[in-house]
């Protein structure tokens, strides 16, 4: 079920982190989307939590409100709560975006009948952190908010979610035009390390947030799938350094 609130007393992004922080540390708030123009949160909730709970959670954050807005009505239909997605319905979107970089990368480093492994690595890391970044910043705010609910860099500046998307595309550009493979490599391995670390904190602490791997765009709740994603480009990167070494 999803309820629209209005939010009083936020006046900068600063004030929307925070407040949908405390609301994704709730167990039954699988998503959050605080506003500051409006001021309102759009919530998803797996099973209804009382406005006086919500009120607890955001006054953690500081001198906040909440009511609801409205009649309250769900904006989901009921019969898409009454049937809940499968794995592969769930992560389709990230499915295909892999598939589809890891085809094109294949195709590209495939020459006289044999794969050739370094092109086939540094095609797929551009593609990776290129098509990634795009989708962040197709939705930047969005991709900052969700972002800085668990990366740990995030949590304390806001900022750093505006720039990880750029960062990823610089990342992305270097691997494709061959700049300086080893600090590149260098640079992938703390990037994607530490990013990690935020992610393995949320699904170890089995809180139920948002993904934000594909930005706002898609509304992908938080895994291993996610891990697993960025150990990949840590452990590619890191494969890498020692066959150029």
């Amino acid at each position: 079920m999803t309820h629209t609130y209005k939010v009083k007393g936020m006046t900068c992004n600063g004030c929307v982190a925070k407040v949908k922080s405390e609301l994704l540390k709730l167990g039954d708030v699988l998503s959050a989307d605080v506003q500051l123009q409006s001021p309102q949160a759009t919530i998803s909730m797996g099973k209804h939590i009382s406005t006086d709970v919500l009120q607890q959670a955001i006054s953690k954050a500081g001198n906040y409100s909440i009511e609801m807005e409205g009649n309250g009505h769900s904006h989901q239909m009921p019969d898409e709560e009454a049937v809940p997605k499968t794995w592969l319905q769930t992560y389709i979107p990230l499915l295909l975006v892999f598939g589809f970089i890891l085809g094109i990368s294949l195709i590209t480093a495939w020459q006289n009948g044999r794969l050739w492994l370094m092109p086939w690595m540094n095609n797929f890391m551009a593609g990776f952190f290129i098509a990634f970044s795009f989708f962040k910043l197709l939705n930047l705010r969005g991709f900052a908010d969700s972002y800085s609910s668990y990366d740990v860099l995030a949590k304390k500046w806001y900022g750093y979610g505006y720039v990880y998307p750029f960062i990823e595309l610089a990342l992305g550009v270097a691997y494709l035009t061959g700049f300086n493979p080893q600090l590149v490599n260098i640079a992938t391995v703390l990037v994607m390390g530490f990013s990690s670390i935020g992610v393995i904190q949320a699904v170890t602490n089995k809180r139920k947030i948002q993904c934000a791997c594909l930005g706002a765009v898609f509304n992908l709740p938080m895994s291993t799938v996610t891990i697993v994603e960025d150990l990949l480009m840590a452990g590619m990167a890191l494969w890498m350094l020692f066959l150029i070494s």
